[in-house]
This record gives C-alpha cells, sequence and structure tokens, in this order.
C-alpha cells in the first residue's frame, strides 16, 4: 500500500479515537450532573452531517470536516453560539445552573480523558512490546558527530557510556537529551578505547536550535540498502536490498548519513546514484520525493536489544515515559513564540507524517499515545473557544464569585474561536508551502 495512504488511514483512525474519548470525557461528567447534552459529534457538521441519528435527548452523529469532534451541552456558550437558548430563562438541566465545581468537572474532562489515555497507552505498549534499547555495546561503529560538536571534544565513533555522571540507558536519546534536558556533561568512549568526560555548554538546546543542528549525534552505519519501500523513488528506480551506494550526485559516499543531507538538498530534482551490486558498478537517476526521501533503510549494525517488562513494572515504566513525553512537549513548546518556530508549526500533513510508512501497531500506539499528551496540554491553553479558556473563566468565578456576563463571554468564544482558525490555516498553510517550494 503507498506510504501517504498508510499514514493518512492511521493519523484519521487515531484522531477519531482521541476525539470520541476526548468528547466523552465531558459527555459523562455532564450526564452525571443530569446536564442535557443536545449533541455528540465526531468532526463538525457544518451545514449538515454525514451521519446522524438521535437516542434520547442526543442526536448522535458524525460530520464532513475533520477538524476536531465536540458535544453541544445545553446552557453552555461555546462554538455553536446559541444565543436563542442563552437568551431563555435558565433552566435545571441546563450547564449554566449547575455549580461552579461540577461545571469545572465538565470542562476538565476532556484534557484529562486524554492525559490518562496517553500514559495507559504508554503502559500498554512497555507490557506488550517492552522498550528497545541501544546501549554502546549495541553500537560497534559509535556515532558520527557533528562538525560544531567536534570543537567541545567530541569524536566520529564515540559510543556514549553515562550522562550527567549516571549509566545512559539508550544512546540513541541522546539528541532529545541534549535538546530538551539538562544535560551538563557526557562521559564518551573514543574509538582509541580512551574514555573522556566532556563538559556541554549551558543553553545547548537553544544553540542547536538556532542553528539547526538537531541531530548531532548520527550512528554510523554503512551505506548497504537492507529495505527499500515499495512505489518510492529508490523502487521505482531498481534499487534493491543489498545495493551497496558508492556516490550520490558525484558526492562519494562514506557512511549511511551522509546520503540524507545530499538527497534532501535536491529533493524533487533527479540525482545520480552509483553502487555496487554482486561486484559489478552500476548507476541509476533517481528522484528523492517532497521530503528528500529515497524510501531505502540502511542495513544497521546496531544491535537492538529489547527489555520487557512485568505487568506491575510497565506501569511504573509506563508512567515515566507518559511523565517524560509530556515535560519535553511542554519544554519544546517556548520556541513555537520564536520566529523560526513559528515557521515550523505543522498542521494535519506533520501530524501524519508522525506515523510509521508501514502498517505497525506499536508504532501507531506510540503516536496515538503522544497525540493524546499534546492533545490534553493544548487544549488546557487558556484560550477562549478551548477547554483551557472555560477553565480559566471558571476559576475567575470561583475566586471571585462573580461570573463573567453572557455578552462577555460571546464575545471571548468568537474571539477564540477566530484565534484557532487562524493558528489551523496557518499551521496548514506551512504544510502546504513546504510541500511545494523545500
Amino acid at each position: 500500500m503507498d506510504p501517504f495512504l498508510v499514514k493518512a488511514i492511521q493519523l484519521i483512525l487515531s484522531l477519531s479515537f482521541l476525539i470520541i474519548l476526548h468528547e466523552m470525557g465531558h459527555f459523562i461528567p455532564a450526564k452525571l450532573f443530569k446536564t442535557r447534552v443536545e449533541k455528540f459529534f465526531l468532526f463538525f457538521d457544518v451545514k449538515f452531517a454525514l451521519f446522524k441519528k438521535k437516542i434520547g435527548e442526543t442526536v448522535y452523529g458524525i460530520g464532513w470536516l475533520p477538524l476536531g469532534g465536540y458535544v453541544k451541552i445545553s446552557g453552555m456558550i461555546d462554538e455553536s453560539m446559541d444565543k436563542e437558548q442563552m437568551a431563555q430563562p435558565p433552566q435545571p438541566w441546563e450547564f449554566r445552573s449547575k455549580p461552579a465545581w461540577q461545571r469545572l468537572i465538565i470542562m476538565l474532562g476532556g484534557v484529562t480523558v486524554n492525559l490518562v489515555l496517553g500514559f495507559l497507552i504508554y503502559m500498554m505498549i512497555m507490557f506488550v512490546w517492552g522498550r528497545a534499547i541501544v546501549g554502546p555495546e549495541q553500537m560497534s561503529e559509535g556515532f558520527a558527530i557533528a562538525d560544531t560538536f567536534k570543537q567541545y571534544g567530541f569524536e566520529d565513533g564515540d559510543r556514549i557510556l553515562k550522562v550527567n555522571g549516571k549509566d545512559f540507558e539508550n544512546s540513541l536519546d541522546i539528541n532529545k537529551h541534549l535538546f530538551l534536558r539538562d544535560v551538563r556533561s557526557i562521559t564518551v568512549e573514543h574509538q582509541n578505547g580512551e574514555e573522556e568526560t566532556i563538559s556541554i555548554p549551558d543553553e545547548i538546546g537553544i544553540k542547536m536550535f538556532h542553528e539547526g543542528i538537531m541531530q548531532p549525534f548520527v550512528p554510523i552505519n554503512h551505506p548497504v540498502i537492507d529495505t527499500v519501500a515499495a512505489n518510492m523513488a529508490a523502487a521505482k528506480a531498481g534499487l534493491q536490498k543489498g545495493d551497496s551506494i558508492i556516490s550520490l550526485n558525484k558526492h562519494d559516499i562514506g557512511y549511511w548519513h551522509e546520503i540524507a543531507p545530499i538527497s534532501v538538498e535536491n529533493k524533487q530534482k533527479e540525482i545520480e546514484v552509483v553502487f555496487e551490486r554482486d561486484g559489478e558498478i552500476l548507476s541509476r537517476n533517481i528522484e528523492p520525493d517532497e521530503e528528500g526521501k529515497l524510501g531505502i533503510g540502511p542495513l544497521t549494525n546496531i544491535k537492538i536489544k529489547r527489555k520487557t517488562y512485568g505487568f506491575l513494572q510497565s506501569i511504573s515504566k509506563g508512567f515515566d515515559y507518559g511523565y517524560w513525553t509530556l515535560r519535553d512537549y511542554v519544554y519544546q513548546f517556548k520556541y513555537v513564540f520564536t520566529k523560526k518556530g513559528a515557521s515550523q508549526l505543522g498542521g494535519f500533513g506533520a501530524i501524519g507524517g508522525l506515523f510509521p510508512d508501514t502498517w505497525n501497531w506499536m508504532g501507531f500506539w506510540h503516536t496515538t499515545a503522544l497525540l493524546s499528551i499534546i492533545l490534553a496540554f493544548m487544549n488546557i491553553l487558556p484560550i477562549p473557544a478551548l477547554d483551557g479558556g472555560h477553565v480559566m473563566f471558571l476559576l475567575y468565578e470561583m475566586i471571585t464569585g462573580r461570573k463573567p456576563n453572557d455578552k462577555f463571554m460571546e464575545i471571548a468564544q468568537m474571539v477564540g474561536f477566530f484565534i484557532l482558525i487562524a493558528l489551523v490555516l496557518y499551521a496548514n498553510g506551512n504544510d502546504i508551502y513546504r510541500w511545494l517550494f523545500e
């Protein structure tokens, strides 16, 4: 199946699953507090719905616009902007008639479900699949080091032993730790067998971001093809498993990590690939896709060790993994407010790109857990029209004892809605721009 189609199916399935559970987080406490829910929709039903059916007092349905979902709760100023209902006297079953603490629980329900769900999925992953571990003993060739980091004392072929004086379990996590966490020192083993502890400058993550060095440590692999993705550029050009790449566009290739910069630089342009097959030197012209990908994977000399966990261990490890996933995402959110960070915002194209090219349940659930945690964080931001905006006004009411008037809430809701639409258009516009011009 085409990789784009595989990603699209996974994206729709994952978002549908997360949206339904998020809205259930609002629906269930609303019903518990005897609040009428008029609609429960997956996707938005602007003008018309693909499907709808009324059961009891609630219309359940599927809209045609896949930008989210919603529950319409009686007596609540939301994206429906139902002014007629709000002009009527409050009814006992309406949201506005309930105590502030009940309204707060209803509004926090969706975020709570997404957060708990993300943690539970990570626990399930740890229990079912365990965790892939690549320590120094699994990396015979070590890392290729970006030139900027060589000035600190790192060398090509280094293997990572410790970070901040503690054993570092998964060497492949080093780039993420440098970018998002407080790394003060790294102990490495050089190719000559000598160990050295290298001090890391303060704010190294900011330096990496501004200089565009997001992968200063890249595993060394020889340029031998192990996998060729169907229907992608390499497969169409006739490259096969076992081919050893010699040069790309007349640039000699000694290691696998030297391929990507050349292919990305020449995306959607025809380049020459010279390779060896069964002792014969061959050449093919090939055109990288819009992302600069050729559709090939390396014959890796990295030996992945999978660490398994029992039921109780998986709960602890899954919670720890979920905590650091949330913490890392919140930490990197500050980069959004920079010019470079804003330009890198992505919409549905970028989200779809998080899923694997081929169907893989572990990869699907990993990405779904990440998206669930991201949705929880984004929804709790204090922006009117988001759950966090409603929570902000409810907390104001509970602290001051004064409820914002309906007119103010209508204006705030409208402003928040336009902010969200602008962000969605901007993020997806970035996706389109990158697809067309980068």
